[in-house]
C-alpha cells in the first residue's frame, strides 16, 4: 500500500470552513480521481499553541503508480483550487509513504 500524506496548517478562524470544504468538495475531488482508494482525515494532536490547527489527509493507493499518475494528472488544478480558496491562511507540506509492515 502507498500512502499520499498532505498535513495543512490551518488558522484558526478558517477551521470550520477549511473542514466543511474538505469533506464536501475537496476530499470527494481527489477520490473522484480514481487514482485513490480511500482518504482518512486526523486532526494533529499537541499541546503546543502553534496559532492555529494541523491536519493531516491520507490517501490510500495501491502503489506508487497510481499516486504519479495523480501528480501528472491531477494534483496542480486540485492545489491552486485550495490556494485559490484560502491562500495564506493554510500551509501545506506533503509526504509519501509506503507500507512496510502490517501487524
Amino acid at each position: 500500500m502507498f500512502i499520499y500524506n498532505v498535513t495543512v496548517h490551518v488558522e484558526s478562524s478558517l477551521e470550520g470552513k477549511w473542514l466543511d470544504w474538505m469533506r464536501d468538495e475537496h476530499i470527494p475531488a481527489v477520490l473522484n480521481t480514481g487514482k485513490f482508494t480511500q482518504a482518512k482525515l486526523f486532526k494533529v494532536v499537541t499541546n503546543q499553541d502553534q496559532g492555529g490547527v494541523s491536519y493531516a489527509t491520507q490517501y490510500h493507493c495501491a502503489s506508487s503508480k497510481e499516486y504519479e499518475q495523480y501528480l501528472s494528472e491531477n494534483a496542480e488544478s486540485l492545489r491552486q483550487e485550495a490556494q485559490d480558496r484560502f491562500g495564506s491562511s493554510i500551509l501545506a507540506f506533503r509526504t509519501q509513504l509506503e507500507e512496510i509492515l502490517s501487524l
